[in-house]
């Protein structure tokens, strides 16, 4: 694999679930903060995750995801459950690294309007109402317009990720809806098996 490339597990609820993508290969795991989200978790219940994670050698990055929150917000939560990046999805990046967050439409018109704070740009489709979580994929050849680092979002699974990849050329992939048994619960050998293609196909 190249060095770098970012594999995230995304809707991490549980610990079960966040060892089973650490010990896969995943370079990244994804708590959500937002409360209208089905596989929102407590930033008490994430901190207790990533405490149990800390002492591993391999742990992933502990990603944050966000929306519509402020920077005050986001440090707090950062800080309250040891994160390493947030995912902005609206808002401002707060003093952590920041993954900025956009919704890719029918037209596969990406309109980027980022101040360069963003360490990388992801993208998901847009589903009125849904902010993450679709399971809906878009037109991945969008994303090589792009010149930033690109993480692609939105229905991958292990049937698809290589493809994916092909065609976006990104700095990373992240699975989430298409890899769980029920929202927030992760399908562990879909989650293995889609880990294993990215992983694959970035090498």
């Amino acid at each position: 694999m190249m060095p770098g490339h970012v594999v995230k597990i995304c809707g991490i609820t549980t610990l079960d679930d966040a060892v089973a993508a650490m010990e896969a290969g995943a370079t990244a795991i994804g708590f959500n903060f937002w409360l209208n989200s089905p596989r929102y978790v407590d930033p008490a219940a994430a901190a207790e995750i990533i405490g149990s994670l800390a002492a591993e050698t391999a742990c992933p990055t502990r990603v944050g995801v966000f929306v519509d929150a402020s920077p005050e917000y986001v440090d707090d939560i950062a800080n309250r459950a040891g994160l390493d990046v947030a995912q902005i999805h609206g808002g401002a990046c707060a003093g952590l690294r920041c993954w900025r967050a956009y919704r890719v439409g029918d037209d596969g018109i990406i309109a980027v309007n980022d101040p360069g704070q963003a360490e990388a740009i992801l993208l998901d489709t847009a589903v009125p109402g849904l902010r993450g979580g679709t399971g809906r994929s878009f037109a991945w050849c969008a994303a090589r317009e792009l010149q930033h680092r690109v993480i692609i979002a939105g229905g991958l699974d292990a049937s698809n990720v290589r493809e994916a990849i092909r065609q976006a050329r990104p700095w990373g992939v992240d699975a989430c809806s298409r890899i769980e048994a029920a929202p927030g619960r992760k399908d562990h050998e879909k989650m293995k098996a889609f880990i294993a293609e990215a992983l694959a196909e970035f090498a």
